[in-house]
């Protein structure tokens, strides 16, 4: 499902129109509607004020189910792959990447994305080649 019709149906359920929601996160109508149509891709930021204004986690805005999910489990034992960025200089490493994502422009982001589909396709990742 795409992001915004993911934040219009979850606005929608709460019964509020786009002008409630500016009202309670400052986030312009015209903005609202414009990441309702996928016109742009909110940054982090704002999905962060999207969640408070409607009274969820940011989370719901990308999960379908009735629950939150699990968290990973710290255990021994536990595959570590599944917890790349958990700690030390890796945390650092994935801090500083959240942290440039969300000051990028739409262009970049989605200059960096198209690197990305790109590398994964020519390393054997993706069976078609990107777009």
């Amino acid at each position: 499902m795409k992001l915004g019709r993911k934040l219009r149906e979850i606005r929608a359920a709460k019964k509020l129109t786009q002008a409630d929601l500016q009202a309670s996160t400052g986030i312009r109508t015209v903005h609202i509607s414009r990441m309702e149509n996928d016109h742009i891709t909110p940054s982090i930021e704002t999905l962060e004020k999207y969640a408070r204004g409607l009274g969820i986690p940011v989370y719901r805005f990308f999960y379908d189910g009735k629950q939150p999910p699990k968290k990973a489990d710290l255990s021994a034992g536990k595959s570590r792959e599944l917890l790349w960025g958990s700690r030390g200089k890796e945390r650092r490493e994935l801090g500083r990447f959240i942290e440039a994502v969300s000051r990028m422009d739409d262009r970049k982001r989605k200059l960096l994305l198209a690197a990305a589909r790109f590398l994964a396709w020519r390393s054997g990742g993706m069976q078609s080649r990107p777009r």
